[in-house]
């Protein structure tokens, strides 16, 4: 990989001329569970995001950008550079949520660089103690635990106990703190002092904040409820309404940052973990499917990247790309070193010269495979073709038949976005290219599920610490484990466990 870091003192040097060249900062901002036609910006007619349509017009557009069909699988791959499933993660809970400990992560090359790491929010990359952030690369961590606040289920994934968005226990630096105020601005809260405090000493630091939210239970921040009753659905009304809260935080962090004289020299990446959920029976962009499926609406989603003097703002990019790429591109802005064994196993690309509007820019066509995963335990090697597809920057290879076997479907994306039409029968020659690559593609991940046999702990960590730090404990009665699907389908009472048990 080309070393930036010549380009970024340059390019500096030219925007600050009577200062001397730094290296800058990277704010990556993740919100859950809100697809791409969540944004007044990408046509929503119902929500207003003016604070977020306002980042977008400042910013590199990625208007073909596509991550993993859920919640951990997306981070796994943004943190590593590299499909979820080499990374032991096939799943958001039952321990296959946890990023194997084997991967390197950007914030460890970063902080190898002299960048100080922090995490505000949503981690879902293994609650025990070896898979938290602060043995990732993150310096400051501020997380809830599992796939959301409140959320708990057998093993190993699971929250503080009685957790709610409103006041939330959140784990800082190992220990609980009993937050005041709504979670979302609790994390860009902190996640703001943090950057206060590091950009006063000068040295350039990495801080992820991937809120919990809009992901169920819709539960609304005071004085946002019911901007948006009768305009919409009950449910999209209040994932409307969350939105809307996200949107006054994300302004409030910008002007912080022009306030701070920091805003030419931040990297700001926005951007959102999976296709849509409670927004789509509004607003879909058009694409078919949401989160949980292998279609366009299940993997699509915004993308803004902003760095003032830097990165042309207004533009819109619709080359192929992907969660995959910004591992390289954090690297490479920063001028960070990845390690030769590291960079060999890579699947992104660094997106650098897409996002400088670089004429010479180079980008072949390439692969991307999704598998929504989720298969009963045992059942990995038999579940091949179950929600899965492969795509290129033409036509995708989807199959999704209920059984999971193999049923392929052929869309020519250029001519069908909405992947109505299936043109396998046209294009014989399509299907066996990209099965082919489909096929070598699932060999490779085989060794690398390590977490399908794995057996989590009777009490999940998050809560046995709270008790340890707090006193108490579960009492006879007391639910200690309960899974419903996540995303709030199962069924209430389904599964649960109790202390007696």
């Amino acid at each position: 990989m080309r070393n930036l870091f010549p380009l970024v003192v340059l390019l500096c040097s030219a925007v600050m001329a009577a200062e001397p060249a730094r290296r800058p900062n990277i704010l990556f901002i993740l919100t859950d569970d809100q697809g791409y036609g969540d944004l007044s910006c990408t046509g929503n007619p119902i929500l207003r995001t003016p604070n977020i349509d306002r980042f977008a017009a400042e910013s590199v557009r990625l208007s073909n950008y596509h991550v993993s069909p859920t919640c951990s699988p997306t981070r796994s791959a943004t943190m590593s550079g590299r499909h979820e499933f080499h990374n032991g993660v096939t799943h958001t809970i039952m321990e296959r949520e946890r990023m194997s400990l084997k991967t390197t992560t950007i914030a460890q090359v970063l902080k190898s660089a002299g960048y100080t790491t922090g995490i505000f929010g949503k981690w879902h990359l293994g609650d025990e103690d070896a898979y938290q952030p602060d043995k990732r690369g993150f310096d400051e961590v501020f997380i809830h635990g599992a796939g959301g606040i409140g959320q708990t289920y057998p093993g190993s994934c699971g929250d503080a106990p009685g957790n709610t968005y409103y006041n939330p226990a959140i784990k800082h630096n190992g220990k609980f703190e009993r937050t005041q105020g709504y979670c979302t601005d609790v994390f860009f809260a902190q996640a703001t002092t943090w950057m206060d405090e590091k950009r006063k000493g000068g040295q350039p630091f990495f801080c992820y904040l991937p809120t919990n939210v809009p992901h169920a239970p819709l539960s609304v921040p005071p004085g946002y409820e019911n901007l948006y009753e009768g305009k919409a659905p009950e449910n999209a009304a209040k994932f409307f309404d969350m939105i809307a809260n996200i949107d006054d935080n994300v302004g409030k962090l910008m002007a912080k940052l022009r306030d701070w004289n920091i805003d030419n020299n931040t990297v700001v990446i926005w951007a959102t973990d999976n296709g849509g959920t409670a927004g789509v029976r509004v607003y879909n962009a058009g694409m078919r499917g949401q989160k949980g499926t292998p279609y366009e609406g299940g993997t699509h989603v915004p993308a803004f990247f902003r760095w003032p003097g830097h990165f042309p703002a207004g533009t819109e990019v619709g080359k192929l790309t992907a969660h995959l790429d910004l591992f390289p591109t954090f690297a490479e802005i920063a001028g960070a070193k990845i390690p030769e064994d590291v960079a060999a196993k890579l699947e992104g690309r660094s997106l650098v010269p897409l996002l400088t509007g670089d004429p010479n820019a180079q980008w072949p066509d390439r692969y991307l495979f999704t598998h929504v995963g989720r298969w009963p335990k045992g059942k990995a090697a038999a579940s091949k073709y179950l929600k899965c597809s492969v795509r290129n920057s033409r036509y995708a290879l989807v199959s999704a038949a209920p059984g999971g076997e193999k049923a392929w479907e052929l869309f020519d994306l250029k001519e069908d976005a909405g992947q109505t039409t299936n043109v396998a029968d046209k294009h014989p020659e399509v299907v066996k290219e990209l099965e082919a690559a489909y096929d070598k593609w699932w060999e490779s991940i085989l060794p690398d599920l390590v977490n399908e046999d794995a057996v989590g702990p009777k009490v999940n960590p998050f809560k046995e610490e709270y008790w340890k730090q707090f006193g108490g404990g579960p009492k006879p009665g007391d639910i200690v484990s309960d899974f419903p699907q996540e995303g709030g389908k199962g069924k209430k009472g389904k599964g649960k466990k109790k202390a007696t048990e």
